[in-house]
């Protein structure tokens, strides 16, 4: 699996689209926002270039966000989506004046962001009418 920045936006929408909208029933003008452009994207894809995974990274100030984290259905359980948090982890850490690392997690996905190192804080909220926490963890 090959996972690296990208300028092929609607890959990632794409992914983000048949995941959040699709799947989740994430209603669509909650899934857009003005973000995708002064964001940096990740993509996941087969050595042969078939797409199945992407994340958004957004610079807050010292703390790096990672949001709209998908993986296709036919790539979960993979390892594909700690290597993309992972790779996220990577983009980050070369990235000045960044020391935190902040993510909303959907509630079920909590263990799996806690094995790579986040922890939960605030208090649970609902987003896209999914219930979510805050994860962060020091970079």
């Amino acid at each position: 699996m090959i996972i690296e920045e990208t300028q092929d936006i609607a890959a990632c929408r794409a992914i983000r689209h048949a995941v959040f909208v699709i799947e989740q029933n994430v209603p669509e003008d909650e899934e857009w926002d003005d973000l995708d452009e002064q964001a940096v994207h990740l993509l996941a894809r087969t050595a042969e270039g078939t797409a199945l995974g992407t994340a958004r990274l957004i610079r807050r100030g010292e703390t790096g966000k990672i949001t709209r984290v998908a993986v296709l259905k036919e790539a979960r359980g993979t390892g594909l989506g700690a290597g993309l948090i992972r790779a996220a982890i990577r983009q980050f850490a070369t990235t000045p004046g960044i020391t935190r690392l902040q993510l909303g997690a959907q509630n079920h996905a909590i263990p799996f962001y806690e094995k790579l190192g986040f922890t939960a804080y605030g208090p649970e909220y609902m987003d896209g009418g999914i219930l979510h926490h805050d994860m962060e963890r020091a970079l």
